[in-house]
């Protein structure tokens, strides 16, 4: 394969413009390249011209749907205390700068929930503003509910990503989650492959982190794509360097198949490890994929949680000093919003060839129960992707996608279940609009923010195992010998939901008579025993090849901050530190080995605390 040759910004802008997306139809797999847009789809925007007598469409008569509204209670967006954007500067306190935007100050009570309602049908003609279950529960598109979308649509391009580089912007496609926009993205751009069938030559290959998210990795490998790892740091993927992304690419082996041509990469709160790739850094690594011809797969849940107090806390804590202040990341256009100009932005933003496909969700800012999520790209891939959704899951949930809508753009208050309603419920019946949602994630933000802090802090404790030993010389005496032996070490995530602890078990005095990867297995269900009772994931599901499992992936746990309570955090930390302390302390082989793998009546009698929280996520 020719290298492609990296365009900088200079040269992409010189003097004509934005260039338009590059095509990359070539990448497109056999099924995908095949694809016509399905004929019966077709129909569905004629359906919307006012006053069609509609005799074409198979649709099942509104009217006979069982459900007259959906209604719930709902959050107000300023439930939740936000964290400055600067906390270096407390001048600059985030509630500052949203006391500026258009929502209303009027003193209340914003722990008071809201009234929701998507009406049967709505009199609002325009489609794009239109919610009602008459539409919401019919047969619709496969890009998506169309005020959702068009809501989406807006808000990606316009605060999430205004400064896309490329010509005519981005496009959107609605998808069932990242796991199901995951799935088509790979469906489009891969062959699946087979080792009794095709030749090696063929193998796809995807490039991922060296701990990676292993419900995506497990999507690759049923179509025999194989999965390279990439080296990381506390940050994320390594450009350069031994096992970095360029010596990969450089010094590919064919005869382990085709040079990888995707990356899968979670750059925000890299799940495991919480690290958050700078602007710098993914400069570097797409200057690589543009020059090796590499798609980028960006899934990007946590892209809200950015914890801008982890390094200072973390320096405070161990004495360090204050580290040095982040390089400002500013581009032409703002989102209009501090909280979101304050974020690492996407690869997206830096995409001159049209090669980034990011993956955004609702799982993490609404909940995981919603499955409803978003792909952004330039539109000939969205539309591709739209092809496959046509033929495969056609369109995300509408009862989901009804009250999603209502939540984040609003009422439709012409209609005769509104005017029914009392004269105090109608002043509750509101949507949060996008001021309302920007402030709800900078609340989310603010809350599992002060959650990271109150672990790390509880872990921080933990770390070293001290002890007390008898001076040698008598003129020593009033002195005391502390020893100290580092038992775990971890940096505090600058995303995310996780802290990725490293276990120093070489410094164990068992370690040398049991392997480390069986003393970390005893660790683990130790861990889960009284009085400690806490649950970690074990690094070892991070690790996305044999390798690594073998070599690296036993020496990790994850713990999750996030579906505990906020009281519990500080206590399920501490019982994990006192665990490990206690594990330290074991100094006879037998009784090592004679730790219970089974869960016991004791343990199921306490109240185990599972900091893996569903080790899929």
């Amino acid at each position: 394969m020719a290298d492609f040759e990296y365009i900088n910004q200079a040269d992409a802008m010189e003097l004509k413009g934005p260039k338009p997306p590059k095509d990359f139809s070539y990448h497109y797999s056999r099924v995908t390249a095949a694809r016509k847009e399905s004929s019966v789809k077709g129909f569905y925007k004629y359906f919307m011209i006012p006053g069609i007598g509609n005799l074409a469409g198979g649709l099942p008569n509104a009217s006979l749907f069982p459900f007259d509204t959906l209604e719930a209670q709902i959050a107000q967006p300023q439930r939740w205390k936000p964290t400055p954007n600067d906390p270096n500067d407390p001048s600059k306190d985030l509630s500052e700068h949203l006391a500026a935007t258009s929502l209303k100050k009027d003193n209340k009570d914003v722990s008071v929930a809201a009234h929701l309602t998507v009406p049967h049908a709505s009199a609002v003609a325009d489609p794009m503003q239109k919610i009602d279950l008459t539409t919401a529960l019919q047969y619709g598109q496969a890009q998506g509910y169309p005020p959702l979308y068009s809501f989406l649509r807006q808000f990606t391009r316009e605060n999430l990503q205004p400064n896309v580089p490329y010509e005519g912007g981005p496009d959107i496609a609605l998808t069932c989650g990242n796991t199901d926009g995951l799935s088509k993205t790979l469906e489009c751009l891969t062959n699946v492959w087979s080792e009794e069938r095709d030749w090696i030559r063929e193998r796809p290959a995807i490039l991922c982190e060296e701990f990676a998210y292993m419900s995506a990795v497990q999507s690759c490998r049923p179509r025999g794509i194989a999965v390279v790892p990439v080296k990381m740091d506390m940050e994320g993927m390594l450009p350069t360097g031994p096992g970095g992304l360029e010596d990969i690419l450089e010094n590919w082996d064919d005869s382990q198949g085709r040079r990888p041509h995707l990356m899968y990469t979670v750059t925000i709160g890299q799940n495991p490890t919480g690290g958050t790739l700078s602007v710098q850094r993914r400069k570097g690594i797409y200057a690589l994929c543009s020059k090796y011809d590499v798609m980028i797969i960006e899934d990007d849940p946590y892209w809200y949680l950015q914890f801008p107090s982890a390094a200072s806390l973390e320096a405070e804590a161990r004495n360090l000093p204050a580290p040095a202040a982040a390089p400002v990341h500013t581009f032409e256009k703002s989102s209009g919003y501090p909280f979101l100009d304050s974020l690492v932005p996407s690869y997206l933003n830096i995409d001159y060839d049209g090669r980034v496909i990011r993956l955004d969700t609702f799982s993490k800012t609404v909940a995981p129960g919603c499955r409803l999520g978003w792909i952004t790209a330039q539109p000939a891939i969205v539309e591709r992707i739209v092809r496959i959704s046509e033929s495969s899951t056609q369109q995300p949930s509408g009862f989901v996608q009804s009250m999603i809508s209502e939540l984040v753009m609003g009422p439709q208050p012409v209609m005769s279940e509104f005017v029914r309603k009392s004269k105090k419920e109608q002043l509750t019946f509101t949507g949060w609009k996008t001021d309302g949602w920007v402030r709800w994630l900078a609340g989310l933000r603010g809350v599992y923010e002060r959650r990271m802090n109150r672990m790390c802090s509880a872990l921080e404790e933990g770390r070293f195992q001290l002890k007390q030993g008898t001076p040698i010389k008598t003129s020593e005496s009033d002195w005391a010998v502390i020893s100290k032996t580092k038992m775990y070490s971890f940096d505090w995530p600058r995303g995310g939901m996780f802290v990725w602890i490293q276990m120093h078990y070489e410094s164990h005095p068992l370690f040398g008579q049991i392997p480390g990867p069986k003393m970390a297995q005893l660790c683990w269900i130790f861990l889960t025993t009284t009085p400690y009772l806490v649950l970690a994931a074990p690094g070892l599901i991070f690790s996305p090849t044999p390798e690594i499992v073998e070599k690296e992936g036993w020496k990790y746990f994850r713990l999750c901050f996030a579906a505990v309570t906020e009281e519990e955090v500080g206590k399920s930390a501490k019982r994990f530190a006192e665990g490990i302390k206690a594990f330290w302390l074991i100094k006879n082989k037998k009784e090592m080995e004679d730790i219970d793998p089974e869960i016991s009546g004791k343990q199921m009698d306490g109240e185990l605390t599972d900091l893996g929280m569903e080790f899929a996520c």
